[in-house]
């Protein structure tokens, strides 16, 4: 059975990989022509699969990416195929959640009005914005990995959380409710800073638009760090032009790369990371652990882990 890695990887990591079985062998594809080379008899890749390649790919039983969203490698022929599709949901939530918690805070303390102006007199319009998270609502929009971890987080500093999600997801005791999609406007209405923590799928392409903006609180803050095209960007606009809400935390961005010159750089109760929060010094040995693992199960016949429902997107 062959295994193409068309994903950076350590040598050390690429031997995890390589000692799983003698009967697999492993192919590193560093550039398309590689992966063009290898493609015709590859049975899994670890990576991605482009439309182009993927047709080329006649003995291709399983993918597995890199990142917790699989939007990039859903297009309609690898959908309607048998090919096994599984992610790193499940195991990319500490980091997101940290970065998540880093832009909250960043707004919250006054930490982005610091930076942008580097002068002691700022103090008395730091102290007099600054915010307490105690006591205050989380509405963590998509209760996975991601949801989770930060809800561990929001908990920590004594939040009351709130949740929603598509899916039957058993509640931990420091969260307060799990509400299905048909609430997310409740879930604005009472929410002090929103987390998006869901995966980009049909359903939640846009979910934050103007409507949803118009529901929320007025001191409302909005974190996103999973796909920047669930939040709508006109809305968006629309939003902090008219005060609908306080202020926002991305991540990542309806646009990316976000254009220099769009405005959301300069305003003030913006922040904006561009598209890092997946960065950790843990997060590959995490995906070649996790690769083997089910590499394991794979050349088992055995129920594997992190599957995606290709029709549901997650």
């Amino acid at each position: 059975m062959k295994v193409l890695i068309n994903t950076g990887l350590t040598n050390d990591q690429i031997g995890k990989i390589k000692s799983v079985s003698s009967n697999v062998e492993v192919a590193v594809a560093e550039s398309h022509n590689d992966q063009l080379a290898n493609i015709a008899d590859t049975d899994v890749i670890l990576g991605g699969v482009s439309h182009d390649l993927f047709p080329k790919a006649k003995k291709l039983k399983w993918l597995h990416v890199p990142s917790a969203g699989v939007d990039g490698v859903l297009f309609p022929e690898f959908v309607s195929s048998d090919v096994i599709l599984t992610s790193m949901k499940g195991y990319v939530g500490i980091h997101l959640a940290d970065h998540a918690m880093a832009l909250l805070l960043a707004l919250i303390r006054g930490i982005h009005t610091a930076l942008r102006n580097p002068r002691w007199e700022t103090t008395g319009r730091i102290r007099a914005n600054a915010i307490e998270l105690i006591d205050k609502t989380m509405g963590i929009i998509g209760f996975g990995g991601t949801g989770f971890e930060v809800a561990k987080r929001a908990n920590a500093f004594g939040m009351e959380i709130i949740a929603l999600d598509a899916e039957n997801v058993k509640k931990p005791d420091f969260v307060k409710a799990i509400w299905k999609p048909d609430r997310f406007y409740d879930l604005l209405e009472i929410s002090d800073v929103v987390t998006i923590c869901v995966p980009l799928t049909d359903s939640t392409l846009g979910m934050f638009n103007i409507d949803a903006f118009r529901k929320m609180k007025r001191s409302a803050i909005l974190i996103n760090v999973t796909r920047g095209k669930i939040v709508d960007e006109p809305s968006l606009m629309q939003a902090l032009e008219e005060k609908l809400i306080s202020a926002v935390g991305l991540d990542v961005t309806p646009q990316e790369p976000l254009p220099p010159d769009s405005p959301l750089w300069n305003m003030e109760n913006v922040i904006i990371t561009p598209h890092t929060s997946g960065g950790s010094p843990a997060r590959l040995d995490r995906m070649a652990d996790h690769f083997c693992d089910n590499l394991k199960r794979f050349l088992a016949n055995q129920p594997m882990l992190s599957v995606i429902d290709k029709n549901k997107g997650y």
